[in-house]
């Protein structure tokens, strides 16, 4: 039997959890072998790839280009992302160095989904206020008004799976008016769903919650910056569950201190990877920016969580496992992902 080990960065219990559960119920004719490792890929971590054919990496692990020529020169000849974003990957430095790349473009779509609409609901709602009141013996309603998801106009920036799910929950659900921004529509199904699309725009003048569902590529890094905030309606709730560089965190705390932002729910942050995942609970916070927008009590942030369900880890696995096993036998990957 063909072994493949595999070093596996930025591990938690969870993913120990779920990826061995996975190798130990399915029959294959590759025994994969994952070295698990804490620390994140990084020009200082490589060396421990040395001796395995294949790394698998998060969202917050580092493969430019001096961190791909290291995993090139340990002999790595393959990179596993177990998410669905790439952002993180020089896609043209691996074409270039023979590295194969591969995602997990769906693995619980519903997961991000029915997360998004928690953190609509809790920014508009102030479940997050109301727990803490209560939990000090303060039953005053004064300060938690919100308003109502139906007949509110939600703009939904990004419709693949997850931002039509999304759409789908908000519109049959919960009877929002949906308008929809994506540069590459899916006609078919947002009509359906009765998510009418809009241009960008459209999408930012009439908006009363905008949440965002698209990838981080160079083309759109700070889609949502100073200038598209001041498109916003006054009063508009922003929450972003996809990627923390669409969002100018400056221009965005701008907006909140002149009020123009009514709430913020965020579950990613754009320079996250110093942070999340990791437990600083007793040490100071040297991010000023991120320290600025805990501060805010309209701003509800959480630490990239949003995919985190039991279902969505076993699609991770499973998925990897089968990217893994197609490198292992030399096939081609349905999942590969090239510049």
């Amino acid at each position: 039997m063909a072994t493949l080990r595999v070093a596996f960065y930025s591990s938690k219990h969870y993913d120990v959890d779920s990826f061995n559960a996975e190798v130990a119920s399915i029959k294959s004719d590759v025994k994969i072998e994952f070295t698990y490792l804490e620390p994140r890929l990084s020009a200082k971590t490589v060396a421990l790839a040395n001796d395995h054919e294949a790394v698998c990496i998060f969202v917050n692990d580092n493969a430019d280009a001096e961190v791909l020529e290291g995993l090139k020169n340990v002999g790595v000849k393959f990179i596993a992302l177990r998410c669905a974003g790439f952002n993180n990957v020089d896609l043209k430095k691996a074409a270039e160095l023979g590295i194969v790349v591969t995602r997990v473009p769906a693995y619980s779509p519903d997961a991000v989904a029915e997360f998004a609409i928690g953190m609509i609901l809790t920014v508009i709602r102030k479940y997050h206020k109301a727990y803490n009141r209560v939990r000090e013996g303060n039953f005053l309603l004064d300060g938690l008004l919100g308003f109502n998801i139906k007949q509110s106009t939600v703009g939904l920036i990004g419709t693949g799976k997850i931002g039509l799910l999304t759409g789908k929950i908000l519109s049959c659900g919960f009877g929002a008016k949906v308008v929809a921004y994506d540069p590459y529509p899916n006609k078919d199904m947002a009509e359906k769903f009765g998510i009418e699309y809009v241009s960008l725009d459209e999408l930012l003048a009439q908006s009363d919650i905008i949440t965002l569902h698209c990838p981080l590529t160079p083309e759109n890094k700070y889609l949502i910056n100073e200038n598209r905030i001041g498109q916003m309606k006054q009063g508009v709730v922003l929450v972003n569950t996809s990627r923390g560089a669409l969002i100018d965190t400056k221009a965005l705390i701008k907006g909140l201190k002149e009020g123009k932002i009514k709430a913020v729910g965020m579950d990613v942050y754009e320079k996250e990877s110093e942070v999340f995942f990791e437990d600083g609970s007793e040490k100071v916070m040297q991010d000023d920016v991120l320290a600025r927008l805990i501060s805010f009590n309209n701003v509800f942030i959480s630490g990239h969580q949003a995919f985190l369900t039991t279902e969505a880890l076993a699609g991770i696995a499973s998925t990897t496992l089968g990217n893994l096993t197609s490198f292992a036998h030399g096939e081609d990957c349905a999942n590969a992902v090239k510049e």
